[in-house]
């Protein structure tokens, strides 16, 4: 940029008089400088010695505004005249030296020591009208070279000193920068190139001394303006199961879900202060993401033991709940086989945010403390390709494993498919017979490179959990997350999902829950219902819309379905209809209503028959337990009903609320609020709590729908 000891020398230069000669060979000049450059380039959108001239004006015009040296006309005239004859000069300079000498590579020789192609003549004294026209001629021609026509495009003071454009296009020639002139637009040798891009430099000895001037970051337009990362989370989209009626469906067929993703997807949405997206909220993860004290089983062989009760609905007086409660076995600790633990681990460049790769860490810390000496782990990263960071390794040496997690950093694409199979063939290579034999995804979004459709690593997941390694998931941050390959992924590798977003909700997943997350008790857990037409009329399972499955899948030991750990309760819950309620929704078939008279058929009393499949962890046939739902399962009153059952339905309540379902709609906050206090029981670590918080963020957000 023009300093201003040059522009106090210029003011002192006599404006040249007009000469027809002179602008004629200028504008002959400059019109072969164009042509030669149209001829030699591959494409009419700049020159191999840099900005076409008027470009170059536009970026000094923009730089002279800057330092608002148009304050009045009079200064105008005297910047406008010298720049004019600059542009002259450049035009001639460019006809006459525009081969390597002076306009590829490198400068030879600087603008000083160069005799000037046109001599300006002498003005008389005498002719003042002569002098006022060639000013204002001059003056005329400045503005027409340097003046833009329309506002200069803006740059960015980034990283590198390249402008946005630069970012977007690397192999474009690199434009003079900011507060550097360069007459050649060539490459300073002396000068670095970042990312590719050849950096302007001052030569010494040329005609200005750049000066580097401070600039405030100007908005680009939108034709430069780098590409906002789209929100990119996936959630499944599913409706909210439908009413049946039981005389024409009176069959229900559902995998078991132990996940607990959508609660704390739930949990922080309310607490940045808006009502979760509806697809988010999964009312079956939010019911068991609670601990409760159902009767469990009494020993190993029969992994767990299931409780039915009948009770009115707090949301409506002509429907009962029909509430089943699962819990498995509870091994004790010094019981449990040895664990081999694969961390793979996601440090793609999108984990480089706080609640993402260090809370991970931190996570991951929290387990390797509860391990014992003799549990294996090994960690495999993936960004742009996969790699072993940490061979099997005995907990024992717990500083050589927490050294490796504490330097993983983050950078590059998410190369998730190579990292699964890397993964695999770490638990291989260590596994144990028997044992805890398992991978542990930790990642904030999608595998962008390699395999990644959500079809093609199921069948991948399938193909390795037929070896005995299962896979579990759990994700971190936001903006990125694809809870629907999560999803997929945890339900096809054995697994269980879950979602991170603060070290409270790591120390549950990962320490207090340790036992049910990692050591599964039961697979392929299958549960079916059916409904007696002479007790009930309808029925409409709540939540577990991502798990039905066809009536025939129950008996069928190819079809895979949810795991339970050890320890672990599973809550499901039917609104039911009973027989002559006045609560139907439904229409009664014109002719079928004979068919309803179960005279002299065995069990006719019974509401409905629960059957429960599943496989033990190291077998391939199922098991079946059924157990009959009689009057001998009701409760008479809702407040009768344990307190483990009462919260569980307030759970299930306001995860409707949530998602705006027709059959609590008229059931207020307010009386979620009223349920889930009075049932708030034993709360050691503080979980009933946080929900009654969330209830009154959701009143607040909501308000009473």
């Amino acid at each position: 940029m023009v300093d201003d000891n040059e522009l106090n020398r210029l003011r002192d230069i006599a404006a040249p008089a007009p000469d027809a000669d002179a602008k004629a060979r200028a504008l002959q000049a400059a019109l072969r400088a164009y042509d030669m450059e149209e001829k030699t380039l591959p494409g009419a959108q700049g020159s191999v010695s840099g900005l076409r001239l008027t470009e170059r004006a536009q970026r000094l015009w923009s730089e002279i505004m800057q330092k608002k040296l148009f304050a009045t006309p009079a200064i105008a005239g005297l910047v406008a005249l010298p720049i004019a004859g600059y542009a002259t000069i450049y035009m001639l300079g460019e006809s006459k030296f525009g081969g390597p000498e002076f306009g590829g590579d490198k400068i030879t020789e600087t603008l000083a020591d160069k005799p000037a192609t046109v001599k300006p003549p002498v003005v008389a004294e005498a002719d003042k009208q002569k002098k006022a026209d060639a000013d204002s001629e001059s003056r005329d021609t400045g503005e027409a070279l340097v003046a833009p026509t329309s506002p200069p495009k803006a740059e960015s003071t980034a990283v590198g000193g390249l402008t946005q454009q630069d970012v977007l296009s690397r192999n474009a020639p690199e434009p003079a920068q900011s507060g550097e002139f360069a007459l050649d637009g060539g490459a300073s040798s002396a000068a670095p190139a970042v990312d590719g891009g050849a950096r302007v430099g001052r030569v010494p000895g040329t005609v200005a001394e750049p000066k580097l001037m401070a600039q405030q970051p100007a908005a680009a337009p939108a034709d430069q303006m780098l590409p906002q990362e789209e929100n990119r989370d996936r959630v499944e989209n599913f409706k909210t199961n439908p009413v049946h009626a039981a005389l024409e469906d009176p069959v229900s067929t559902f995998s078991i879900d132990v996940d607990t993703a959508s609660y704390s997807f739930v949990r922080r949405s309310l607490k940045e202060g808006f009502i979760p997206q509806a697809d988010t909220v999964r009312v079956e993860e939010m019911i068991n993401y609670f601990p409760y004290a159902w009767k469990g089983p009494d020993s190993a062989s029969t992994p767990f033991h299931s409780t039915v009760s009948v009770m009115p609905t707090p949301w409506n007086e002509h429907t009962r709940l029909m509430h089943v409660a699962i819990k498995g076995f509870d091994v004790k600790p010094a019981e449990q086989p040895r664990a081999n633990l694969v961390f793979l681990i996601d440090v793609s460049g999108s984990m480089n945010e706080q609640d993402k790769l260090p809370l991970l860490q931190s996570a991951f810390r929290l387990l390797v403390n509860k391990l014992r000496p003799d549990d294996t782990v090994s960690i495999v990263t993936y960004a742009g390709d996969a790699g072993t960071v940490l061979e099997p390794t005995k907990a024992s040496e717990k500083d050589k494993i927490l050294a490796a997690i504490d330097n993983l950093t983050s950078g590059g694409s998410t190369a998730g498919e190579a990292g699964i199979k890397e993964a695999y063939r770490l638990a291989q290579k260590s596994f144990v017979k028997d044992g805890i034999n398992r991978v542990m995804l930790a990642t904030d979004g999608d595998f962008n490179v390699g395999q990644t459709d959500d079809d093609d690593l199921k069948r991948l997941i399938e193909k390795e959990r037929k070896t005995g390694v299962f896979l579990s998931v759990f994700g971190f941050g936001r903006d990125n997350l694809n809870d629907q390959m999560m999803q997929t992924i945890a339900q096809n590798g054995n697994g269980t999902a879950a979602y991170i977003d603060t070290l409270a909700e790591a120390e549950k997943v990962l320490v207090e829950d340790a036992s049910s997350t990692l050591f599964t008790i039961a697979k392929d857990v299958k549960i079916q219902v059916e409904f007696n037409p002479n007790k009930v009329s309808e029925y409409r399972l709540i939540g577990y819309e991502t798990r039905a499955l066809n009536r025939e899948d129950f008996n069928n030991d190819r079809v895979d379905a949810g795991e339970i750990g050890s320890g672990h309760s599973v809550t499901a819950i039917y609104e039911i209809t009973p027989k002559g309620s006045g609560g139907e929704q439904i229409d009664q078939l014109r002719y079928g209503q004979a068919s309803v008279n179960n005279g002299g058929v065995a069990n006719a009393d019974e509401y409905a028959f629960v059957k429960i499949r599943y496989k033990l962890p190291n077998e391939d046939t199922s098991k079946l337990i059924t157990t009959p739902v009689t009057s001998t399962n009701e409760v008479a009153s809702f407040d009768q009903a344990s307190t483990d059952q009462r919260f569980s339905v307030a759970v299930a309540a306001f995860g409707q609320k949530l998602r705006d379902e027709d059959a609590t709609a008229k059931f207020g906050y307010d009386k979620i609020m009223q349920i889930a206090t009075a049932a708030r029981g034993a709360d050691p670590f503080g979980y009933r709590s946080e929900f009654l918080s969330l209830v009154r963020l959701a009143s607040a957000l909501g308000g009473n729908r």
